[in-house]
């Protein structure tokens, strides 16, 4: 699966001046343009849309430093449709315009080249189980939260201490297929997962059964489903379950992300402090190809993990 990532970002290099098709990366890299823009985010730490602009940037940079073009001409030979344009994004990343960097041979900012790496770390191992589902609904309140990657997410924790506990034990009632219980769902991301981004946040419960009037649904269609399970501090643990998931399993087992909703079942405990958790991801099986991922059975001694190698260019 590296390889193909690799081979995916070798592809872009040679296309930097030119039209960018996320559709054309994900098939170089074998797998879906979800999964592709999911996967970079998860092991580059930032969206691939940003990688992209800032290695544009970056070689546009050496070209108005070298001085054989117009600025005109750089700008439109990197997507930008007028100077302006090309002037105001210069300057967010660099912090000094274009001419200005040209007349004074001002230093630049550089976004290296970036190549996936596998290395083997940690002696410990990640549990998980891959399920076939029906189709089942998520009934239960409804906000509009931002997207928050380490520490507590705010606007999160206000809006389920605004619902009701009466509202939470008549959704228990409705509870009748796993994740059982009071569950946090999150839908509607932005592919690029983006810290800041928006997304849909339903706490509420899986069921089967028609919920009461009034109540905020999710309709969920049958799939394929992985599972995994963590417990420590909260809610760090539960933060690095997401991550782990994109930077060590996805790269070494045969399946990718497909779109869907993402359901967390937590468990406090008596303090607060500390939580068990379940997570639950939509999956779909690789298609097999020329160089398969390796799979990795549950409970393996050591974990591969993707390290993102900068490589200057």
């Amino acid at each position: 699966m590296l390889n193909r990532l690799n081979q995916a970002l070798e592809h872009l290099e040679e296309r930097l001046d030119q039209q960018v098709d996320p559709a054309e990366l994900a098939r170089v890299a074998a797998t879906s343009e979800y999964h592709l823009r999911r996967l970079f985010s998860a092991l580059a730490g930032m969206p691939l849309s940003e990688y992209v602009r800032r290695r544009r940037l970056t070689v546009a940079g050496a070209e108005v430093l070298a001085g054989e073009r117009t600025l005109l001409e750089i700008a439109v030979r990197y997507g930008y449709g007028s100077g302006e344009a090309f002037a105001r994004a210069f300057r967010a990343m660099h912090g000094v315009g274009p001419g200005a960097a040209r007349r004074t041979g001002a230093t630049l900012a550089s976004q290296p080249r970036m190549a996936f790496r596998l290395t083997v770390e940690g002696a410990g191992s990640m549990r998980y189980r891959v399920v076939d589902r029906p189709a089942f609904t998520v009934a239960g309140p409804r906000a509009r939260v931002p997207l928050v990657h380490l520490g507590p997410n705010q606007a999160l924790v206000d809006f389920v201490r605004s619902i009701e506990p009466a509202t939470l034990e008549r959704l228990a009632e409705l509870s009748d297929q796993e994740p059982r219980g009071t569950v946090a769902v999150c839908d509607g991301l932005d592919p690029s997962r983006a810290e800041g981004t928006e997304l849909d946040y339903y706490h509420g419960v899986i069921t089967s059964q028609e919920p009461p009037e009034g109540t905020d649904t999710l309709a969920v269609p049958a799939g394929t489903w992985a599972v995994f399970t963590t417990s420590g501090p909260a809610p760090q643990a539960i933060q690095a379950l997401w991550s782990d998931v994109y930077t060590l399993w996805f790269p070494s087992n045969p399946y990718r992300s497909r779109p869907g909703p993402e359901i967390l079942r937590t468990t406090l405990s008596p303090d607060g402090t500390g939580a068990d958790a379940e997570l639950w991801l939509p999956v779909e099986r690789e298609q097999p190809g020329p160089a398969p991922c390796p799979g990795g059975p549950a409970g393996a001694a050591a974990q591969p993990t993707a390290t993102v190698s900068p490589r200057i260019s």
